[in-house]
């Protein structure tokens, strides 16, 4: 029997990507899941990709302190506890730093960084002992244009992640976070891009990771899921995914 079975998780960012990934594998192995999305597209989408009773998707902004009450209210009642949270939801949105508006920037950090943190404490109450939680940041120490934003506030939820470890020692909660590098997927991290544009980005990270392809949704998944469930002497930390990109092997 999978060491997934009976097991209970929530995943944020859920509908598709990288989250649908996770979901996808948790389901796999058995284990009952809610996940989460904004764009009822995607969310009708993702029903039918995770077709099982195992999977309850509910659509969800991070950016919205009611969504996340309604969200813990909602996961009490699927779920009861909860034994895995990844949170996993982000926005990218790439903009100079002439062109990065006041709205562009606090949209980023409500999304990304209070949302995350806002949802792991609703959870909190829900959380059993020993589990985990693992946040997806992005593969950093590398300069990307355009992303003050985005690589501020993800660079905030590593932080957040590490101080979240320190405070969950006394119930054996780890708290670790996932750094993709780049990862193809429908719509690269990045949405609104034209497939050119996807193109030529999907070519300059092939260019630039050292393994020098692009990494999968699958290995991410199998990231996440070793931080969640095989990881048991592991908090704190930080593990990119990226093909060697963050380490700058090769250069």
């Amino acid at each position: 029997m999978s060491k997934l079975a009976g097991k209970k998780a929530v995943v944020t960012g859920g509908t598709h990507g990288m989250g649908l990934g996770i979901v996808q594998a948790l389901v796999a192995g058995g284990a009952e899941v809610v996940f989460t999305g904004r764009n009822e597209k995607k969310i009708e989408e993702a029903r039918s990709a995770v077709d099982s009773k195992l999977a309850h998707v509910v659509r969800s902004d991070a950016a919205s302190m009611a969504d996340i009450d309604a969200l813990g209210t909602l996961v009490e009642e699927k779920l009861g506890r909860v034994d895995y949270l990844f949170v996993n939801h982000g926005l990218a949105e790439i903009a100079p730093v002439q062109e990065m508006t006041e709205e562009m920037w606090d949209r980023a950090f409500a999304i990304n960084t209070k949302g995350a943190f806002f949802t792991v404490k609703r959870l909190d109450p829900l959380l059993n002992d020993e589990g985990a939680i693992v946040f997806t940041t992005v593969s950093n120490d590398t300069i990307f244009p355009g992303l003050t934003a985005y690589s501020g506030s993800k660079e905030a939820v590593t932080a957040i992640a590490q101080v979240l470890a320190a405070e969950y020692l006394p119930r054996r909660i780890r708290v670790n976070t996932l750094a993709p590098g780049y990862i193809d997927t429908p719509s690269m991290g990045v949405p609104g891009m034209s497939a050119e544009e996807r193109e030529a980005f999907m070519k300059q990270g092939d260019e630039t990771t050292p393994f020098k392809r692009h990494g999968t949704i699958e290995e991410i998944a199998t990231a996440a899921l070793f931080l969640a469930v095989d990881a048991t002497y592991t908090t704190g930390v930080e593990l990119a995914v990226d093909g060697g990109f963050a380490q700058g092997l090769g250069s």
